[in-house]
């Protein structure tokens, strides 16, 4: 693609039926913005249930926070060496504007707030993507879709992650590459994605395609376009739809996958319920204590080695008390850190004796002078 072709980008969010027909407000928050070289789209699903009152608020939160990061500090997130960062400084910011939002609605906290968040940005052949919580990011290439991040989902298909958590940041999932060979970014809430993607299959749908195809027209007539699918095919097609918001990134001038060549069915993913991560550590813990031993080794030999430079030759006895010697340091020091050390253990009772005498020799006196008084 040409870096200097202008990239075309929607977003829109609906009101699904079983929010409509309780006189609900939608919960789902998109925004899509050009400025300064860069084109992002982000999407929001505010958490459902009684207790997240105010999770439509959140979400427009969390959209905006997004979407202004990306905008004025692209070069920032996409150089930046070290990934963890790159989350830790996300989850901040959003739940740095998600708390001050609840202290001016008084809120007490922001855990009314909750929601999940979809985002992709692009600038020049760069792109950078971001996930946490349900929904999925799906790339449309000349060859077909493949997802660029799936749901995360609990025990159930209820259950996710929201940007509230106090340990958001591990779970948010953060993509750094280029839009070489893709045609268009689709990103969409669970309110969509349930119904184009297949867990059990890991399939994405050829409609996903030719909803990405919308964004060709102009901006007027996609979003009409869209809309009125969504509403036809989605919302109106069950009471109990959820609220569904969709954002996409088309990128001109690109090949255009044919829909009616694209995997419609394919086999279920099987996935081996007794291969969990806590049998991995019990499998690989003898080569990591091994491996530990090791390394103790190593370092006792490498201090040994130092001493031996510095003093210039000694005998083979003076080595290995030397050797003793750093083992029996690095034994108290470990001793250090697992008990409290016996010095300070010490005064502490000093001082706590020494008070008590204090307080008997008062005592005396006072039952002294009240004797010659009285």
């Amino acid at each position: 693609m040409n870096a200097d072709q202008n990239i075309r980008i929607l977003s829109l969010s609906l009101l699904g039926r079983k929010h409509r027909d309780k006189g609900n407000l939608c919960e789902d928050a998109s925004l899509a913005v050009n400025q300064e070289g860069v084109y992002v789209v982000c999407l929001s699903d505010g958490a459902g249930g009684s207790q997240y009152i105010h999770a439509d608020t959140g979400s427009k939160c969390v959209v905006q926070t997004i979407c202004d990061l990306m905008v004025h500090h692209f070069d920032a997130f996409f150089f930046e060496l070290h990934e963890s960062v790159i989350r830790s400084v996300l989850v901040a910011a959003v739940q740095s504007e998600l708390a001050i939002k609840s202290q001016e609605l008084m809120l007490g906290g922001m855990d009314t707030l909750s929601a999940t968040m979809l985002f992709c940005a692009v600038k020049d052949t760069r792109m950078i993507c971001g996930h946490i919580g349900d929904g999925v990011i799906a790339r449309v290439t000349g060859s077909g879709l493949q997802p660029v991040f799936l749901p995360q989902n609990g025990e159930d298909a209820s259950s996710t992650i929201f940007m509230t958590l106090p340990d958001a940041q591990d779970y948010l999932r953060v993509v750094r590459t280029t839009i070489d060979d893709t045609h268009a970014i689709v990103l969409m809430t669970d309110g969509i994605s349930d119904m184009v993607y297949d867990g059990t299959k890991l399939l994405l749908k050829p409609v996903v395609a030719r909803l990405a195809e919308l964004a060709a027209l102009s901006k007027e007539d996609s979003e009409m376009q869209l809309t009125q699918t969504i509403r036809s095919f989605i919302i109106d097609a069950s009471p109990l739809s959820d609220d569904a918001s969709i954002g996409i990134l088309y990128m001109p001038g690109t090949k255009v996958p044919d829909p009616n060549s694209l995997p419609s069915d394919k086999e279920n993913c099987i996935r081996n319920t007794g291969d969990a991560m806590r049998d991995v550590q019990k499998e690989i813990l003898p080569r990591v204590r091994a491996a530990q031993e090791i390394v103790s080794q190593n370092h006792i030999k490498t201090e040994v080695d130092r001493a031996t430079g510095t003093e210039g030759n000694v005998s083979e006895e003076r080595t290995r008390e030397k050797a003793e010697e750093i083992e029996i340091i690095e034994k108290e020091e470990k001793t250090a850190v697992e008990v409290p050390d016996s010095k300070h253990f010490s005064i502490g009772w000093r001082k706590l004796l020494f008070a008590c005498g204090l307080i008997l020799l008062a005592i005396c006196i006072g039952l002294t002078i009240y004797y010659y008084i009285f």
